[in-house]
């Protein structure tokens, strides 16, 4: 029985097709909150429809449904990706993140350890490399210096998870997903902004005049490395030194991994790319980068290719023509449901 969190959101509802096509029993959650469109997450549930697959609809920061969830189900292993997301967000409503990312986690955690689960695999991110400039971004390298409450909460669970490991030899492994995009993603992430504006002739934001560059990972590649990840609980790293502590591994059976591309891409090219595949230019309203973005992520995938033989390859012209076919399809029927346009 694998658990998987967030399984209404983006990563997690591909996540959970996966292995439900991989023929495992999953249990999925979700609290299906409305930060984003609702009809979109039942629309990935109704995907889901299953025999091996149950939903449960509670919200991580409720410590007794979520002791509910463990005693009931037990599971072996846990892909846990809900989480409350989105950068930016993170300055309006801070309190959000603390309740989802922080207390949730505590749950999840407590869930692990109560239960002796095989394996937690977690969802952290690109945005902890925060103030870090030194390209590629590596799990070695040091990511004390987060510019968003939502990093510093994704870099407190990779804390809090390690304490877990030490403590209660609670086997944890933390993925930086670098820039997920793809068929079913968040309307607030930019392919699918982009895409709904360029469709509906409104503009679109550009911020440091494009020159601003990203790591776009497409999502079955993030999944192909979330499976391979869950299927081999961490173990104690042997040569680990407390006189010259590796970030990435521990004494404890503990481990992260970064899953990007590896391939930054300029934004403008990205726009490009999404101009050819939908037919249509986009009209450009250029803007100051904001506090909570870095010029540039690219990820190094080494560990994840030398200890799994995998790392993400998808070009992004592929993923690009594959989110625009999807979101023709979704919404040919009711153009009128697709999300509405900000001014």
């Amino acid at each position: 029985m694998i658990l998987v969190t967030g399984c209404a959101g983006f990563i997690g509802f591909h996540l959970a097709l996966r292995l439900l096509r991989d023929g495992e029993q999953v249990v999925g959650l979700d609290n299906l909150n409305d930060y984003y469109d609702v009809s979109l997450k039942q629309a990935r549930l109704k995907l889901l429809e299953h025999p091996a697959f149950t939903f449960v609809q509670a919200d991580l920061a409720d410590a007794a449904a979520m002791k509910q969830l463990f005693d009931q189900y037990r599971p072996q292993r846990v892909a846990h990706l809900a989480a409350q997301a989105g950068v930016r967000y993170s300055l309006q409503n801070p309190s959000a993140y603390a309740s989802s990312n922080l207390t949730g986690f505590l749950h999840v955690l407590e869930g692990c350890r109560a239960h002796g689960v095989q394996h937690l695999v977690y969802a952290s991110s690109s945005s902890v490399y925060g103030l870090n400039r030194q390209l590629p971004f590596s799990v070695h390298h040091n990511v004390d210096h987060p510019i968003s409450f939502y990093a510093a909460t994704k870099k407190a669970n990779e804390l809090m998870a390690h304490s877990y490991s030490h403590l209660f030899r609670l086997p944890v492994t933390g993925l930086r997903f670098f820039t997920v995009y793809g068929p079913w993603g968040r309307p607030d992430m930019a392919l699918f902004s982009f895409t709904r504006a360029i469709l509906a002739g409104k503009p679109i934001d550009v911020y440091g005049q494009g020159e601003m560059k990203r790591d776009f990972t497409y999502i079955d590649d993030v999944v192909e490395g979330v499976v391979r990840v869950l299927a081999r609980p961490a173990q104690p790293d042997p040569g680990w030194a407390a006189s010259a502590p590796n970030p990435a591994t521990s004494q404890a059976p503990y481990r992260l991994y970064n899953i990007g591309n590896h391939s930054p891409v300029e934004l403008r090219q990205v726009i490009a790319t999404l101009e050819t595949a939908l037919g249509q230019t986009a009209v450009k309203r250029f803007l100051p980068i904001p506090p909570t973005e870095v010029p540039a992520t690219c990820a190094d995938v080494t560990d994840l290719a030398a200890e799994f033989g995998f790392e993400p390859s998808t070009p992004l012209a592929t993923g690009i023509e594959r989110v625009v076919r999807w979101y023709r399809e979704h919404y040919r029927f009711c153009q009128s449901c697709a999300p509405a346009v900000p001014n």
